[in-house]
């Protein structure tokens, strides 16, 4: 009889790939047979899981990526719900990815199987009618953010801080270092520029980024830029749409180290996701932009329940991150912004202090909190 712990996992996107990735190493060291059946990118499948598809097919953001992928997701969604039930793990693990994770959840734990879902659903923000899918769902809820577990026991849902790994891992990551890293001589002024890890993002943000970049320049010409790509795939989409040209000699193309480049800037203009809560990490100043489809965004409008999209401002008593979402994200208001946050000390010093305070709040022992939540719900 095999008695090897068998851990379902699915991370469908690079910030839940790498979510996963340190949580699987952090299990085999309990469990070094550990077995993984499931759908991750390049971190999980570091740690021996064999995907069932490349995720940049199921990552989806607005109705145009879901007309689009929607039917190969599905199928991917099924075959791993019947290679799953014919070999059943001891816990089966969603990260992120609700939409394509809650309903393979639902139908997994109706078969008997423990479930846990690792990162929130912005539930709270928007789309609040979801709690009632996540109860029928999941077993447990292990939340990244303080205010997400009340928000739960509140709704009848169990639910775990966790905190995030991340905060733990940019801990001794200062400017200098990073500077170091990267070859940047300390008096220079350095700009990150995160357009996005998804396909979709990209779309819509490339050719404004780049804009943005270009305009800043002519108004700065001191400054240097880096440019972090998530994957291979996402900067060869960002270069074919903005043109090799575009970028100009002052920009510097990274592949990965986004964290890295976020510690070695002055300031950031970020698409709002994973990246806002690294810059927030690392406490760099930031400008948060983003656009979906007009439909999308008429949809988020009107099931929204906050006016804040960036992580960050959530978790600070006082908003203070500057937003441009649709067709406010334009290259000059994106440009008066960032300048700004350059030009003034007082401001920049005052968002620098109030991001350090978050990276205290949220680090914890994530990976073993979260190992300790799985290897329970499996009776391990």
């Amino acid at each position: 009889m095999d008695t090897a712990f068998c851990l379902g996992v699915v991370g469908a996107e690079p910030s839940g790939d790498k979510l996963g990735g340190g949580v699987v190493e952090t299990l085999k060291a309990r469990f070094p047979d550990l077995r993984l059946k499931g759908i991750g990118g390049p971190e999980l499948q570091a740690q021996g899981l064999q995907s069932l598809c490349d995720i940049h097919d199921l990552s989806v953001m607005g109705v145009e990526d879901l007309l689009r992928k929607l039917p190969g997701a599905l199928a991917a969604r099924r075959q791993l719900y019947r290679d799953l039930i014919a070999d059943p793990p001891d816990v089966f693990l969603g990260i992120d990815s609700p939409d394509f994770n809650l309903g393979l959840e639902a139908r997994l734990r109706k078969a008997g199987i423990p479930v846990a879902h690792l990162v929130s659903p912005t539930v709270w923000a928007w789309r609040g009618y979801r709690v009632s899918k996540i109860r029928r769902s999941v077993d447990r809820m292990l939340v990244l953010f303080p205010f997400e577990k009340e928000f739960y026991r509140q709704r009848g849902v169990a639910a775990t801080l966790v905190g995030h790994p991340a905060a733990a891992e940019t801990a001794t990551l200062t400017v200098e270092t990073a500077r170091r890293d990267l070859g940047i001589d300390t008096a220079k002024r350095v700009v990150a520029v995160l357009p996005g890890s998804r396909e979709s993002e990209i779309r819509h943000l490339a050719q404004t980024f780049s804009r943005t970049i270009k305009c800043l320049s002519q108004r700065q010409p001191d400054l240097e830029f880096l440019l972090p790509f998530a994957s291979e795939r996402i900067r060869e989409q960002f270069v074919e749409i903005v043109g090799p040209s575009a970028l100009g000699p002052r920009v510097r193309v990274l592949n990965g180290q986004a964290r890295t480049a976020l510690a070695a800037s002055d300031v950031a203009l970020i698409a709002s996701g994973t990246a806002a809560l690294e810059a927030a990490l690392v406490a760099c100043p930031m400008v948060v932009a983003y656009r979906v489809s007009t439909f999308t965004f008429q949809i988020a409008r009107a099931l929204a329940t906050t006016r804040y999209v960036s992580m960050p401002n959530h978790l600070m008593p006082q908003p203070l991150i500057p937003e441009f979402l649709q067709g406010d994200a334009d290259e000059i208001r994106l440009c008066d912004a960032l300048e700004r946050l350059l030009n003034e000390a007082s401001y920049r010093h005052g968002m620098k202090a109030a991001l350090g305070h978050i990276r205290q709040e949220l680090n914890l022992d994530t990976n073993r909190l979260v190992v300790d939540a799985l290897v329970q719900m499996a009776g391990r």
